[in-house]
């Protein structure tokens, strides 16, 4: 289908021009051609310059297009504690905070404060600033 992973980077610049994405049809190409991609093995230097150059693109249009919106303390750790596949008791223990706080977060009943938030990004390996959107 395609010539020598040299040529790549202008053949896929030819099957998709890299410029701004201005439409949900710009973004769901993109990330086909993205997707195609990263199913490769191994990406020659140009390919791989193409694929960083698209990402960008794609963050760029997603950043103001698709804006995130601010999760709080309890729905946060309600989603880490699924994604592990572990009990609010295990995470308590494993994160060094009492279990009657981690219950009041999960109740909407209390906020997370610095060192807590520390422990649990540690422990969930996150970045602490995850857990800092309602503050």
């Amino acid at each position: 289908m395609y010539g020598t992973r040299e040529d790549r980077y202008l053949e896929l610049v030819r099957r998709f021009p890299l410029r701004p994405l201005r439409s949900a049809a710009d973004l769901d190409a993109a990330v086909a051609v993205i997707d195609a991609l990263t199913d490769q093995d191994d990406l020659a230097p140009p390919e791989q310059d193409y694929l960083d150059v698209l990402s960008d693109l794609v963050h760029a249009y997603e950043t103001v297009a698709v804006p995130v919106e601010p999760v709080g303390d309890a729905d946060l750790l309600r989603f880490l504690i699924e994604q592990k596949g572990i009990t609010q008791v295990e995470v308590a223990r494993q994160a060094g905070i009492a279990e009657s706080t981690i219950s009041a977060v999960l109740a909407g009943k209390r906020k997370l404060n610095r060192l807590q938030i520390g422990k649990l990004a540690r422990y969930f390996h996150v970045e602490p600033g995850v857990f800092a959107f309602d503050r």
